[in-house]
């Protein structure tokens, strides 16, 4: 039945509008047999034979019954012509990434080397799996979690961008630790389509019989995959020089594709050298989906949205007028309980504060509508700063005497180019709490920006006063050669005025053109004054000593 009403969810419903047909059909027949009586009576005898209900019938109360019943049916059988999402597929092949993070990565053998290499094929496979869970472990003498299982896209290529060597706490190569610091992910039972990948150039007899033992009786789908060549190429360091060898040499790093290759088949998986297209990844398997697929939520794949509710509001109102004798009579009251014309949000009013309306309305990127909204300061504040009104914002700022208000207020203030006082706000939030480091940062770009434009100034001053006294002394050598040049009394009464204009030569001067803040200034203070710390490269590799200090720790007790 879906086929032929696919707008009704419940389309079996609709038949009770059969027996709603049978029902005012009677009663219309009824009504109309009562009618019959008052065409035979005479009308003076009509009030002393007939019933009030039988002289007082209206058909407008047939037709308004008929309308509720035709709503209750049609409310029932769900309505819709609003599709939903699309349903979600999950797969449930959980991978995880086993990634050597040594030296090695570094060699030039593969353009432009192994390591930019290795990052491109798996940001290729993770949008290949964007809906499925993948695992990212890197290792060199000891192993690490990059990213836990998740179908983040956006985490995990963010932090594959900041893979270094250099993060690696211990130099070394344990494959073996990788694998079992994988397992570890996938837990003690793990999937049975559940599976590994180890991205690696070389694999010695002790790693490969670790990851025998890592595997036995658990899980048996391992890829590997090799970057680089056989013939390999010098190992350059981070810093640009070479890595040497023991023997005091320029380091080649090799892809020993024979090692790979005995220890795939000895592991029960597949081997495969990276490659520029997505070949290496295919005959490995990683791009197929497997057969056992979960589904994320419980929506229909073409999940149409049930909209019956929107019609229980006119049906109560048709119910509760009809409950009473009279019920007519209430509709003008209805009209009069209509609500006179009102702003556009006075419907979110009835479920929403303003505040969360006007959180809405920020994360829509109407901060101007929002700071309209906010009954807080400061996150009117925030919203004016959004809008671009930065003077607005620094006045919400004031407001909030605390130091995270003082520093607000200084950034909205440098925004609006009022230096000055934005250095004096910053200060102000200092004195309250001086570890407040983005506030100190910020105070001391400013100090130095104040300085450079103050030396500006003077120099500009400077060239003005010697341009002026190079004119004057010119004037005063020539003799005038009419009456167009002042004599020397109308030349000093008027030095007051020239003194002034060159006194604000440097506000209008190229380098501070139409504004104090030149607008390169001012678009390098924004930079400054947005600047956030932010290197995963530094972050990781502390996170990483630290779990390594831990491990020490916990093995010495």
């Amino acid at each position: 039945m879906n086929d032929w009403l696919p707008l009704f969810l419940r389309p079996g419903w609709l038949l009770a509008l059969v027996p709603v047909a049978l029902v005012i059909g009677s009663l219309r027949r009824r009504r109309h047999r009562h009618g019959r009586w008052q065409a035979l009576l005479p009308p003076a005898l009509q009030p002393w034979l007939l019933s009030d209900s039988d002289r007082q019938r209206s058909p407008l109360g047939l037709v308004l019954l008929s309308l509720a019943g035709v709503l209750a049916c049609v409310a029932l059988a769900g309505p819709s012509w609003q599709q939903g999402e699309a349903q979600n597929f999950r797969r449930n092949d959980p991978l995880v990434v086993v990634l050597a993070l040594t030296p090695d990565l570094l060699a030039t053998d593969v353009t432009p080397n192994r390591l930019l290499a290795v990052q491109r094929k798996l940001q290729d496979l993770l949008k290949a799996r964007q809906d499925g869970e993948t695992a990212i472990v890197v290792y060199a003498g000891s192993a690490h979690t990059l990213v836990p299982l998740t179908d983040d896209l956006p985490t995990m290529d963010n932090l594959l961008k900041a893979l270094r060597p250099s993060i690696m706490p211990v130099p070394g190569q344990r494959a073996d630790l990788g694998i079992a610091q994988a397992l570890e992910l996938l837990g003690p039972a793990p999937s049975a389509s559940a599976r590994l990948l180890l991205i690696a150039s070389d694999l010695d007899d002790r790693e490969r019989l670790g990851i025998e033992r890592q595997l036995q009786g658990r899980l048996r789908q391992l890829a590997i995959l090799g970057p680089g060549t056989p013939q390999g190429a010098p190992v350059a360091a981070e810093t640009g020089n070479y890595l040497s060898d023991a023997a005091g040499g320029i380091r080649i790093a090799r892809l020993d594709e024979g090692h790979l290759q005995g220890a795939a088949q000895a592991l029960g998986g597949r081997y495969q050298r990276l490659q520029r297209d997505d070949n290496d990844l295919r005959r490995l398997g990683l791009l197929e989906r497997p057969g056992d697929v979960r589904v994320s939520d419980g929506r229909a794949p073409s999940d149409w949205r049930d909209q019956g509710y929107l019609l229980l509001l006119p049906l109560l109102l048709l119910v509760a007028c009809g409950a009473r004798r009279g019920w007519l009579l209430s509709l003008p009251f209805c009209l009069l309980l209509t609500p006179p014309p009102a702003q556009a949000g006075s419907w979110d009013d009835l479920w929403l504060r303003r505040d969360q309306q006007a959180l809405q309305l920020l994360a829509d990127d109407q901060a101007g509508a929002a700071a309209d909204l906010f009954s807080d300061e400061r996150w009117r504040g925030v919203a004016l700063y959004r809008a671009g009104d930065f003077s607005g914002a620094a006045a919400a700022f004031a407001r909030d005497p605390s130091a995270d208000g003082h520093y607000n207020r200084g950034n909205a203030l440098a925004m609006a180019g009022r230096l000055e006082e934005a250095l004096r706000a910053y200060r102000a939030a200092l004195v309250l709490r001086p570890d407040l480091t983005p506030a100190l940062r910020n105070r001391n770009r400013l100090e130095r920006l104040l300085a450079q434009r103050a030396a500006a100034q003077a120099e500009a001053a400077a060239r003005s006063r010697k341009a002026q006294n190079a004119s004057q002394s010119s004037a005063q050598a020539d003799e005038p050669a009419s009456g167009s040049t002042p004599p020397p009394a109308a030349a000093a009464a008027a030095s007051p005025q020239q003194q002034a204009q060159a006194g604000a030569d440097w506000l209008v001067s190229p380098a501070y053109a139409e504004d104090p803040l030149a607008e390169e200034q001012r678009q390098a203070a924004e930079q400054w004054l947005r600047e956030i710390p932010d290197n995963p490269a530094e972050l990781l590799r502390r996170k990483f000593w630290y779990q390594q200090q831990q491990r020490e720790e916990n093995a010495l007790q």
